[in-house]
């Protein structure tokens, strides 16, 4: 295995080394939450229908070998193994990885089959020390509990959308699949933080999250701003709801972004436009009224950047201490020398494509950042080797795989 920057080093057990994970989820926020738990050095089996597995092995183009980008894209590290949940044995199979699993990550949809045949108070019963994750569209509780969602749903419903897009176009939804990355992060606070307290009390936990919730608690400034003046904000394109130049801005072949966050910053952009009187402007001399009077100073600022490159103005208020950026597209993004200096792309082998490059676990432990151990697996393709270490025999391995013995 190699990667585009230094290759990490494993010196010492990964952080959560000697974790057993059960993944009974689909789609992203399940699978993104197990595959940082793995990418930690934890042991996910991941639990496959054997007609098709996790729906997102077909959700392409693009396709890399016989699966989507999008299921490679969350679920490296783990081990995948195809079991009827429906049935007699595939119950069994699932209740003896959990006999000694730390872990366990479920999506089922409230009041399906599945959700009562796995329901979290037999569970922690029988086991009480295992963290249970459950993540939904909406929540535990309300009128919208029962109904299916994905990340387009909660962008929707939880307001992202109404934020997302410039002020007189329609409705956008993030660039990223922020309902699923948002349920999936919080999940993993959630998970990492009750194994935690579980060393403390001795217990596991059940615990639930939800694309809604996780939207809602994203909000940050957004909300509180809604609280305190009851008015309903709007989009806003690029631009800051709270700060005054903050967006992006058309150069003569593209646009750049500024992010001015102080009136000493400002003062510094107005210098290097030899505009140093907008600084004094009543309209401009302060951030509140800035915001007040965006739309002009924004007409101010286009006509004096439009006529020069983005390199030229980022290369200028770079100089003067003004924060700018340019915009990179993903394939500049991954060419990129930040990129490459903090080996944020890994490459591992994968059985039918050969050499496939990874997006690394953003976090390092010492300098060192958690390794790509494995590819994304092919479906079943641990099947055997891990009924095998649950106590099955070849025969009793034959019937549940449906093979011939």
């Amino acid at each position: 295995m190699s990667e585009t920057g230094p290759v990490p080093a494993p010196k010492r057990p990964a952080p959560l080394a000697g974790t057993k994970v059960v993944d009974l989820s689909k789609i992203l926020a399940g699978p993104y939450v197990t595959m940082s738990l793995a990418d930690l050095g934890a042991d996910v089996v991941k639990v496959e229908h054997p007609d098709g597995g996790d729906p997102t092995r077909q959700w392409g183009p693009p396709f890399n070998g016989p699966d989507a980008t999008y299921y490679l894209a969350a679920n490296r590290n783990k081990r995948s193994i195809t079991l009827d949940l429906k049935s007699q044995e595939g119950q069994e199979a699932v209740h003896r990885l959990l006999a000694d699993a730390d872990v366990l990550v479920e999506n089922f949809r409230p009041g399906s089959s599945l959700a009562r045949t796995f329901g979290h108070e037999e569970l922690s019963a029988r086991y009480p020390r295992l963290v249970l994750l459950h993540i939904s569209a909406f929540g535990e509780h309300g009128p919208l509990r029962d109904e299916p969602g994905y990340d387009m749903v909660a962008q929707a419903s939880a307001g992202l959308m109404s934020l997302t897009g410039e002020p007189t176009g329609p409705p956008v939804k993030a660039g990223y699949a922020m309902g699923d990355l948002g349920a999936a992060l919080f999940g993993l606070i959630g998970v990492t933080s009750a194994l935690v307290e579980r060393e403390r009390t001795g217990r596991g936990q059940y615990l639930t999250t939800s694309l809604y919730e996780s939207q809602l608690a994203l909000h940050i400034n957004w909300a509180t701003g809604y609280f305190a003046t009851g008015e309903r904000p709007g989009r806003l394109g690029s631009g800051h709801p709270s700060l005054v130049p903050y967006q992006a801005y058309p150069a003569s072949d593209g646009h750049f972004v500024i992010a001015v966050g102080s009136d000493a910053l400002f003062r510094r952009l107005c210098a290097v436009l030899h505009r140093p009187a907008l600084a004094d402007d009543p309209r401009f001399a302060t951030n509140r009224a800035r915001v007040d009077h965006r739309d002009e100073l924004n007409a101010e600022l286009m006509a004096l950047l439009a006529p020069r490159t983005a390199a030229h103005w980022c290369e200028v208020l770079k100089a003067a201490g003004v924060p700018v950026a340019p915009i990179r597209s993903l394939d500049e993004v991954y060419d990129c020398p930040q990129t490459e200096a903090l080996g944020m792309v890994q490459e591992v082998d994968h059985p039918d494509v050969g050499a496939l490059r990874q997006v690394a676990f953003p976090v390092s432990f010492r300098g060192e950042r958690p390794q790509v151990r494995s590819a994304p697996p092919t479906l079943g393709q641990h099947s055997g080797e891990i009924l095998a270490e649950l106590g099955y025999g070849e025969a009793d391995i034959a019937r549940i795989l449906g093979r011939p013995h």
